[in-house]
């Protein structure tokens, strides 16, 4: 049934497409490079259809590449997931997740309990990092939660948490605000790469309730990550411009409350995505319907 199936040059097109290299695939595969063109034009010859289009920068896949990609990475995880699961202390019950510090610190990390509970044959490993893992390359990481206003055609999106973003601080910080009026307050904020959010939210939310004086705060303490500037302004540095996924757990204890709840403006959303396929391994496939009903409240 599979005699004439090429599996040598389908495993050599699936690295190739991954990695979008065939030098990289060479090195993934411990060949040559020459090695891995030849295995890509006997694949072509056998399916009757240019599968990469060579470029400057390297190769890129054809419509049809594409389609065969999508079919030769899923076959080939499901069967190495297969294996990973026959062998005895098997490690397939484990998948890896890839997301930003303060998403991990303020959101995940405390709910992670309600997944463990629900399926305890899994075990999650958890990196937190600020760069962007490419999930087509990066096969080491199962699913990445990405904090973006961006669409991720060529990945498999699974659920998105959709935020907001509204002013907060300690009770006693609001309380002082709301009675000094118009006068300008201290504010926490956030500068990061994504610095021109926090700072044009600002701007917003301060047109939006009316306090165009407030556009200029008082004095201004920044912090790299939201979970410093949270913390900075639970313990009474100034009010803060927060997302309503991060700060949600602070008001729920009840160390930090909002300024004027009825107003807030348009954040960005976290979005669980991993590579097509990936879905499928049985650990992610159940992280994934934990997340969907968590990020439904």
């Amino acid at each position: 049934m599979f005699a004439s199936l090429p599996v040598t040059a389908l495993r050599t097109f699936e690295a190739a497409a991954r990695l979008r290299s065939f030098k990289l695939a060479a090195a993934e595969l411990s060949v040559t490079p020459t090695a891995v063109s030849h295995q890509i034009k006997a694949l072509e010859r056998h399916a009757g259809v240019a599968l990469f289009d060579r470029v400057p920068q390297g190769v890129r896949l054809t419509d049809s590449g594409a389609r065969l990609f999508a079919s030769a990475h899923g076959a080939l995880l499901d069967i190495a997931q297969t294996l990973d699961a026959l062998r005895p202390a098997s490690a397939a019950g484990a998948l890896t997740l890839s997301t930003t510090h303060s998403f991990a610190a303020l959101w995940l990390v405390p709910r992670l309990g309600r997944f463990y509970q629900a399926y305890p044959q899994y075990q999650l490993r958890l990196s937190a990092q600020a760069e962007t893992i490419d999930l087509l390359q990066d096969a080491s990481v199962d699913v990445a939660i990405r904090y973006s206003r961006r669409r991720y055609p060529a990945l498999h999106a699974a659920c998105a948490l959709q935020e907001w973003f509204g002013v907060y601080g300690a009770p006693a910080v609001v309380a002082q605000a709301q009675r000094a009026g118009r006068t300008r307050p201290a504010l926490v904020t956030v500068r990061w790469r994504d610095s021109a959010l926090y700072e044009e939210g600002w701007q917003q939310w301060c047109a939006a309730a009316g306090l165009p004086a407030w556009r200029k705060p008082a004095a201004v303490h920044a912090y790299e990550e939201e979970h410093y500037a949270l913390q900075a302004a639970i313990a009474g540095q100034g009010l803060v411009l927060a997302s309503s996924v991060m700060v949600s757990d602070s008001v729920k204890a009840g160390t930090l409350v909002p300024l004027r709840p009825q107003v807030s403006v348009p954040g960005a959303a976290y979005t669980a995505l991993c590579a097509p396929g990936r879905e499928r391994h049985p650990p992610v496939k159940a992280f994934l319907a934990w997340l969907r009903q968590e990020f439904k409240g």
